[in-house]
């Protein structure tokens, strides 16, 4: 017969199951997918049309879930100063373009159905890299239209 005691110190069982408890958060955390309604730059897989969409609702955003367009493009070895105020905007919402100077992406261009407040057509361009976004923008389509970052307008 094998017989085991110890003597428990109140403070030390605390400590360690607090301890256990981070651990547990942080593997959670660590392993939770993108459900949708939270975004994180870069940090979401988009494989197929579904994900890019999915991406897209979790900005807040409706759209139409067939892109009407879709093109191969080369981010430069070198900014020019339009390109590289468009990697401030991308910046600004955890994006850094620079990291896929030289690289092919592809963006998909998709229509808008809910930017609030504007009559012209709005659309969702995203740029995809190996399955990553690395861009995206909303932007009005009129003469006097615009360009934002992702995040849904207040």
């Amino acid at each position: 017969m094998f017989i085991f005691t110890t003597k428990f110190n109140k403070s030390r069982v605390i400590a360690v199951l607090l301890a256990l408890a981070m651990i547990i958060a942080v593997i959670v955390i660590l392993t939770s997918g993108n459900d949708g309604n939270s975004v994180t730059a870069g940090n979401l897989s988009v494989k197929s049309n579904e994900d890019r969409v999915k991406f897209l609702q979790g900005y807040g955003w409706e759209v139409n879930e067939v892109p009407i367009e879709q093109q191969d493009v080369i981010i430069p070895q070198t900014f020019s100063q339009v390109y590289a105020e468009y990697n401030s905007l991308q910046e600004s919402q955890g994006f850094d373009l620079t990291e896929y100077a030289g690289l092919e992406a592809t963006r998909y261009t998709y229509e808008v159905l809910n930017y609030p407040g504007v009559d012209s057509q709005v659309v969702a361009d995203i740029i995809v890299c190996k399955n990553k976004v690395i861009a995206g923008d909303i932007q009005c389509i009129s003469l006097d239209g615009f360009m934002s970052g992702l995040s849904f307008p207040k």
